[in-house]
């Protein structure tokens, strides 16, 4: 009987990215299964999937028998080699003289060998791997980093499907971009040009931040395209080992471009310098608001301050920041300090700003961050702000008074753009004012459906235990039953 060999330095790894995509409650049993492969010329593969993707690994060497495939159940593959040497090696063959299809597992104990009979299924039960035909499209380093900053960026609400993605935008023929956005922020990326004719909408998954796939050499793209309405629209990333085929989100991506500024209306700008320690320093201030975790920036004449709070009934506090460069007039803005942070962590430098309620850009070689602004009651009062370079104290200009709120102490704001001044609380009623005030209603009510879709799962999970702990409970008073009839 032809038997499979897996390594366990090899079949550790593996396992530890096909378990990405094998759920442990699977609604299809062969779906807790992974399938085992060698091909004619002597190369074992191992693939998973949840019917939406496909996860294959290639081993490094090939090895000597004939093709074969076989189902084994991953969860117990899965406890045998987490028990297993790194050094050793796990052989795999199909059950004999058996009425149900079975494999067998055998692996090193000490100095025997021990064989485990797992139960399995028929090979042909595992769904058809998608086989998508064309070129691929080389994916360089900075365009991999623009689809993984796109996808930090997307949306985690699943009322918002088409937002969890990375969109690989080519409809401009003088120049492709790579867009990420939640509705709070907008992530975009022009500095490559694809081969590609249709548009992107690249579903995010947990397996693109799985470190052996993004080690393991360049990533191929590529894509097949839709014939006709039913067409499922399936796409491939692939390594030198690893390759990933996933659906497409269906629907059409939002007009992202509306959302960018005009660069004639910026009025001030900021070149910030060693962002990584901005934004370890930012990691470490108090964060006082928890709804929208509020910071300030405040640029007056030569100097720029980071504005934040001990708590939420305390004065607005300074932070001296060092900038490279600055043009335009003074502003203070707020912005959600994670936006910020991931702004600086992305190595976008560039600041640029309209007024304090419009949306601010981040920005380096290509590669932009648009974030809305949000609303600040209370301005830091004046305050000595100690500097780094000596103990001199000096007393900055008085801060004017940031816009106010009538809907809370702090508010978040759409991405939409609005060059009316914010600070005048007698400002009358325009039709732009009731949009803004919509759109604001909106983005509210989105996040709040959010919210209650995680309490939805939350509740469901709860209530999948609380049956699971009913029918043991059921079990063991039905045992005790049994014992009080015994007579001794």
């Amino acid at each position: 009987m032809s038997k499979l060999a897996l390594p366990v330095a090899e079949l550790k790894p593996a396992l530890t990215g096909l378990g990405k995509v094998v759920s442990k409650r699977c609604t299809l049993p062969v779906l807790s299964h992974i399938k085992i492969e060698r091909t004619k010329d002597g190369w074992t593969a191992l693939t998973g999937t949840d019917l939406d993707v496909f996860i294959t690994v290639r081993l490094e060497q090939p090895s000597d028998g004939e093709p074969i495939s076989l189902l084994v159940p991953y969860d117990e593959l899965l406890k045998i080699t987490k028990n297993s040497q790194k050094s050793d090696t796990i052989l795999v063959r199909s059950g004999e003289n058996s009425s149900e299809p079975s494999v067998t597992v055998e692996y090193a104990i000490g100095s025997q060998v021990a064989e485990a009979k797992l139960g399995s299924l028929p090979v042909e039960e595992f769904p058809e791997i998608p086989r998508i035909k064309g070129d691929p499209v080389p994916v360089n380093d900075s365009l991999r980093e623009s689809i993984h900053e796109a996808f930090d960026c997307a949306s985690t609400d699943e009322t918002r499907l088409v937002l969890n993605s990375a969109f690989i935008d080519v409809s401009k023929e003088d120049g492709h971009y790579v867009v990420g956005t939640n509705g709070s922020h907008l992530f975009a990326s022009n500095s490559f040009k694809l081969p590609l004719k249709e548009c992107l909408v690249l579903p995010t998954h947990k397996f693109f931040g799985f470190k052996e796939f993004n080690n393991d050499g360049e990533w191929q793209l590529k894509a097949n395209a839709a014939n006709h309405k039913d067409s499922v629209l399936w796409f491939q990333i692939s390594s030198r080992r690893w390759r990933f085929i996933g659906r497409q989100i269906d629907g059409t991506y939002p007009n992202w471009r509306q959302v960018l500024p005009n660069n004639s209306q910026y009025e001030t700008g900021l070149q910030l310098s060693d962002l990584d320690a901005l934004a370890d320093a930012i990691d470490r201030l108090p964060d006082h608001d928890v709804l929208n975790h509020t910071i300030g920036i405040e640029r007056q004449q030569s100097k720029v301050n980071l504005l934040w709070k001990p708590d939420k009934e305390q004065d607005w506090k300074r932070l001296p920041v060092t900038v490279d460069q600055l043009t335009g007039k003074d502003i203070t803005i707020y912005l959600n300090r994670i936006y910020l942070t991931k702004a600086l962590r992305f190595g976008l430098h560039r600041l640029d700003c309209i007024d304090p309620m419009s949306p601010v850009r981040f920005s380096h070689e290509g590669r932009q961050m648009i974030v809305m602004p949000v609303r600040a009651q209370a301005a830091p009062e004046k305050t000595e702000a100690p500097t780094a370079a000596s103990q001199a104290q000096e007393t900055p200009p008085e801060q004017p008074a940031a816009p106010s709120s009538t809907a809370a102490n702090e508010e978040r704001t759409p991405m939409v753009n609005d060059t009316t001044e914010p600070t005048k609380s007698t400002e009358p009623i325009t039709i732009d004012s009731i949009i803004i005030d919509a759109e604001a209603l909106k983005t509210t009510i989105q996040d709040t459906l959010g919210e209650v879709s995680v309490l939805c799962k939350k509740l469901k999970t709860f209530q999948r235990e609380h049956k699971t702990s009913t029918k043991e409970l059921q079990s063991v008073r039905q045992t005790l039953k049994g014992l009080q009839g015994l007579k001794l």
